[in-house]
Protein backbone atom coordinates (compact mmCIF):
# COMPACT_ATOMS: atom_id res chain seq x y z
CA UNK A 1 0.00 0.00 0.00
CA UNK A 2 2.91 2.36 0.65
CA UNK A 3 4.28 1.66 -2.83
CA UNK A 4 0.83 2.10 -4.38
CA UNK A 5 0.36 5.42 -2.61
CA UNK A 6 3.68 6.83 -3.82
CA UNK A 7 3.30 5.57 -7.37
CA UNK A 8 -0.28 6.77 -7.67
CA UNK A 9 0.76 10.26 -6.56
CA UNK A 10 3.49 10.24 -9.23
CA UNK A 11 1.42 8.60 -12.01
CA UNK A 12 -2.31 9.00 -11.19
CA UNK A 13 -3.20 7.90 -14.74
CA UNK A 14 -2.11 4.31 -14.06
CA UNK A 15 -5.03 1.90 -14.02
CA UNK A 16 -5.15 -1.48 -12.27
CA UNK A 17 -3.38 -3.38 -15.05
CA UNK A 18 -0.49 -0.94 -15.37
CA UNK A 19 -0.15 -0.55 -11.59
CA UNK A 20 -0.04 -4.34 -11.22
CA UNK A 21 2.68 -4.61 -13.85
CA UNK A 22 4.67 -1.84 -12.15
CA UNK A 23 4.48 -3.56 -8.76
CA UNK A 24 5.53 -6.86 -10.28
CA UNK A 25 8.58 -5.14 -11.77
CA UNK A 26 9.45 -4.02 -8.21
CA UNK A 27 9.45 -7.68 -7.15
CA UNK A 28 6.01 -7.68 -5.51
CA UNK A 29 4.01 -10.89 -5.97
CA UNK A 30 0.61 -9.31 -6.61
CA UNK A 31 -2.19 -9.88 -9.10
CA UNK A 32 -4.81 -7.52 -10.49
CA UNK A 33 -7.47 -8.64 -8.03
CA UNK A 34 -5.32 -7.69 -5.04
CA UNK A 35 -4.23 -4.36 -6.54
CA UNK A 36 -7.85 -3.46 -7.33
CA UNK A 37 -8.90 -4.31 -3.76
CA UNK A 38 -6.08 -2.24 -2.20
CA UNK A 39 -6.70 0.76 -4.44
CA UNK A 40 -10.38 0.67 -3.55
CA UNK A 41 -9.52 0.37 0.16
CA UNK A 42 -7.25 3.41 -0.14
CA UNK A 43 -9.81 5.42 -2.07
CA UNK A 44 -7.57 5.79 -5.13
CA UNK A 45 -8.63 5.75 -8.77
CA UNK A 46 -7.01 6.42 -12.12
CA UNK A 47 -7.80 9.80 -13.69
CA UNK A 48 -9.86 8.47 -16.56
CA UNK A 49 -13.40 7.06 -16.75
CA UNK A 50 -13.67 3.49 -15.57
CA UNK A 51 -16.14 1.15 -13.86
CA UNK A 52 -16.89 1.30 -10.11
CA UNK A 53 -14.33 3.99 -9.33
CA UNK A 54 -16.59 6.06 -7.06
CA UNK A 55 -18.37 4.28 -4.24
CA UNK A 56 -21.73 6.00 -3.92
CA UNK A 57 -24.34 4.61 -1.56
CA UNK A 58 -27.58 3.03 -2.84
CA UNK A 59 -30.47 5.46 -2.67
CA UNK A 60 -28.33 8.58 -2.39
CA UNK A 61 -29.15 11.37 -4.83
CA UNK A 62 -26.50 12.13 -7.47
CA UNK A 63 -26.33 15.77 -8.56
CA UNK A 64 -25.26 16.98 -12.04
CA UNK A 65 -21.81 18.43 -12.76
CA UNK A 66 -22.23 22.24 -12.93
CA UNK A 67 -18.74 23.58 -13.58
CA UNK A 68 -18.40 23.44 -17.36
CA UNK A 69 -17.76 26.98 -18.65
CA UNK A 70 -18.43 28.55 -15.23
CA UNK A 71 -16.26 31.70 -14.88
CA UNK A 72 -14.36 31.60 -11.59
CA UNK A 73 -13.23 35.17 -11.08
CA UNK A 74 -13.24 35.53 -7.29
CA UNK A 75 -13.24 33.48 -4.09
CA UNK A 76 -16.37 31.63 -2.96
CA UNK A 77 -17.67 30.91 -6.44
CA UNK A 78 -16.64 27.23 -6.24
CA UNK A 79 -15.46 25.14 -3.32
CA UNK A 80 -14.57 21.48 -3.68
CA UNK A 81 -13.63 18.57 -1.46
CA UNK A 82 -12.08 15.13 -1.64
CA UNK A 83 -10.66 12.37 0.56
CA UNK A 84 -7.17 10.88 0.30
CA UNK A 85 -5.21 8.11 2.02
CA UNK A 86 -2.52 9.03 4.58
CA UNK A 87 -0.04 6.28 5.38
CA UNK A 88 1.18 5.55 8.89
CA UNK A 89 3.91 3.22 10.11
CA UNK A 90 1.31 0.62 11.07
CA UNK A 91 -1.90 1.38 9.21
CA UNK A 92 -3.40 4.38 7.52
CA UNK A 93 -5.84 7.24 7.93
CA UNK A 94 -8.08 9.32 5.70
CA UNK A 95 -7.73 13.05 5.08
CA UNK A 96 -10.53 15.29 3.83
CA UNK A 97 -9.98 18.90 2.77
CA UNK A 98 -12.24 21.67 1.47
CA UNK A 99 -10.65 24.13 -0.96
CA UNK A 100 -11.67 27.39 -2.61
CA UNK A 101 -10.97 26.98 -6.33
CA UNK A 102 -10.06 30.59 -7.13
CA UNK A 103 -7.46 31.08 -4.40
CA UNK A 104 -6.54 27.41 -3.69
CA UNK A 105 -7.09 28.29 -0.01
CA UNK A 106 -7.75 25.23 2.20
CA UNK A 107 -10.72 26.31 4.28
CA UNK A 108 -10.87 23.22 6.50
CA UNK A 109 -9.51 19.69 6.86
CA UNK A 110 -9.98 16.66 9.08
CA UNK A 111 -8.12 13.38 9.64
CA UNK A 112 -9.96 10.15 10.47
CA UNK A 113 -9.19 6.46 10.93
CA UNK A 114 -12.38 5.50 9.06
CA UNK A 115 -14.49 6.64 6.12
CA UNK A 116 -17.53 7.49 8.23
CA UNK A 117 -19.36 10.66 7.15
CA UNK A 118 -18.86 12.54 10.43
CA UNK A 119 -15.32 13.84 9.74
CA UNK A 120 -16.42 15.28 6.38
CA UNK A 121 -19.34 17.02 8.11
CA UNK A 122 -16.98 18.48 10.71
CA UNK A 123 -14.78 19.92 7.95
CA UNK A 124 -17.84 21.34 6.19
CA UNK A 125 -19.09 23.05 9.35
CA UNK A 126 -15.69 24.65 9.91
CA UNK A 127 -15.49 25.85 6.30
CA UNK A 128 -18.95 27.40 6.47
CA UNK A 129 -17.77 29.54 9.38
CA UNK A 130 -15.66 31.48 6.83
CA UNK A 131 -18.30 32.02 4.20
CA UNK A 132 -20.24 29.88 1.73
CA UNK A 133 -19.76 29.23 -1.99
CA UNK A 134 -22.17 29.57 -4.88
CA UNK A 135 -21.31 25.98 -5.94
CA UNK A 136 -19.85 23.10 -3.95
CA UNK A 137 -18.26 20.32 -6.04
CA UNK A 138 -17.62 16.77 -4.84
CA UNK A 139 -17.23 13.28 -6.19
CA UNK A 140 -20.00 10.69 -5.88
CA UNK A 141 -18.63 9.09 -2.70
CA UNK A 142 -21.08 8.01 -0.01
CA UNK A 143 -19.83 10.69 2.42
CA UNK A 144 -20.70 13.53 0.04
CA UNK A 145 -23.94 12.11 -1.34
CA UNK A 146 -25.27 11.45 2.17
CA UNK A 147 -28.39 13.35 3.18
CA UNK A 148 -26.55 14.87 6.16
CA UNK A 149 -23.92 16.43 3.89
CA UNK A 150 -26.13 17.56 1.00
CA UNK A 151 -28.91 18.94 3.21
CA UNK A 152 -26.39 21.09 5.10
CA UNK A 153 -25.33 22.71 1.82
CA UNK A 154 -28.90 23.12 0.60
CA UNK A 155 -29.91 24.86 3.84
CA UNK A 156 -27.14 27.36 3.11
CA UNK A 157 -28.48 27.95 -0.42
CA UNK A 158 -25.44 26.34 -2.06
CA UNK A 159 -25.74 24.60 -5.44
CA UNK A 160 -24.31 21.06 -5.38
CA UNK A 161 -22.17 19.78 -8.25
CA UNK A 162 -20.83 16.24 -8.55
CA UNK A 163 -18.06 14.85 -10.75
CA UNK A 164 -18.85 12.35 -13.45
CA UNK A 165 -18.22 8.80 -12.25
CA UNK A 166 -14.49 8.08 -12.36
CA UNK A 167 -13.55 11.59 -13.53
CA UNK A 168 -10.94 12.74 -11.02
CA UNK A 169 -9.95 15.62 -13.32
CA UNK A 170 -13.33 17.24 -12.62
CA UNK A 171 -11.80 18.01 -9.21
CA UNK A 172 -8.33 18.78 -10.51
CA UNK A 173 -7.37 21.48 -7.99
CA UNK A 174 -7.84 19.14 -5.02
CA UNK A 175 -5.94 16.42 -6.88
CA UNK A 176 -3.04 18.86 -7.21
CA UNK A 177 -3.32 19.69 -3.50
CA UNK A 178 -2.98 16.00 -2.64
CA UNK A 179 0.17 15.77 -4.73
CA UNK A 180 1.69 18.69 -2.80
CA UNK A 181 0.62 17.30 0.58
CA UNK A 182 2.07 13.87 -0.19
CA UNK A 183 5.41 14.91 -1.68
CA UNK A 184 6.09 17.94 0.51
CA UNK A 185 4.86 16.57 3.86
CA UNK A 186 3.71 12.95 4.11
CA UNK A 187 6.58 11.27 2.22
CA UNK A 188 9.22 13.34 4.02
CA UNK A 189 8.01 12.18 7.44
CA UNK A 190 7.44 8.72 8.81
CA UNK A 191 4.25 9.17 10.81
CA UNK A 192 4.02 6.54 13.53
CA UNK A 193 0.57 7.44 14.84
CA UNK A 194 -2.55 9.40 13.91
CA UNK A 195 -1.50 12.05 16.43
CA UNK A 196 1.84 12.54 14.66
CA UNK A 197 0.03 12.73 11.32
CA UNK A 198 -2.38 15.35 12.69
CA UNK A 199 0.45 17.54 13.98
CA UNK A 200 2.37 17.21 10.72
CA UNK A 201 -0.64 18.06 8.58
CA UNK A 202 -1.62 20.94 10.87
CA UNK A 203 1.84 22.42 10.38
CA UNK A 204 1.77 21.78 6.63
CA UNK A 205 -1.63 23.36 5.93
CA UNK A 206 -0.64 26.49 7.86
CA UNK A 207 2.48 26.66 5.68
CA UNK A 208 0.53 25.88 2.48
CA UNK A 209 -2.09 28.57 3.08
CA UNK A 210 0.04 31.39 4.45
CA UNK A 211 3.68 30.92 3.42
CA UNK A 212 3.96 28.78 0.28
CA UNK A 213 3.94 30.96 -2.91
CA UNK A 214 1.74 29.50 -5.65
CA UNK A 215 2.84 29.87 -9.26
CA UNK A 216 -0.73 29.98 -10.60
CA UNK A 217 -1.47 32.85 -8.18
CA UNK A 218 1.41 35.02 -9.38
CA UNK A 219 3.51 33.71 -6.48
CA UNK A 220 1.10 35.00 -3.87
CA UNK A 221 -0.07 32.67 -1.13
CA UNK A 222 -3.60 31.21 -1.08
CA UNK A 223 -4.42 33.22 2.06
CA UNK A 224 -3.32 36.48 0.44
CA UNK A 225 -5.53 35.87 -2.58
CA UNK A 226 -8.53 34.53 -0.66
CA UNK A 227 -8.74 37.30 1.94
CA UNK A 228 -7.66 40.18 -0.30
CA UNK A 229 -10.20 39.28 -2.96
CA UNK A 230 -12.90 38.76 -0.31
CA UNK A 231 -12.30 42.27 1.04
CA UNK A 232 -12.40 43.79 -2.47
CA UNK A 233 -15.76 42.12 -3.14
CA UNK A 234 -17.17 43.38 0.16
Amino acid sequence: MRLLDEQYTQTPFYGVKRMTAWLQRQGEGVNEKRVRRLLRKMGLMAIYPGPKTSQSAPGHRIYPYLLREVPITRPDVVWSTDITYIRLAHGFGYLVAIMDWFSRYVLAWRLSNSLETYFCLEALEEALEYSHPAIFNTDQGAQFTSLEFTSRLERQGVQISMDGRGRALDNVFVERLWRSVKWEEVYTHDYQTMQEAWHGLHRYFAFYNRERPHQALGYLTPAEVYFQQQRSVL
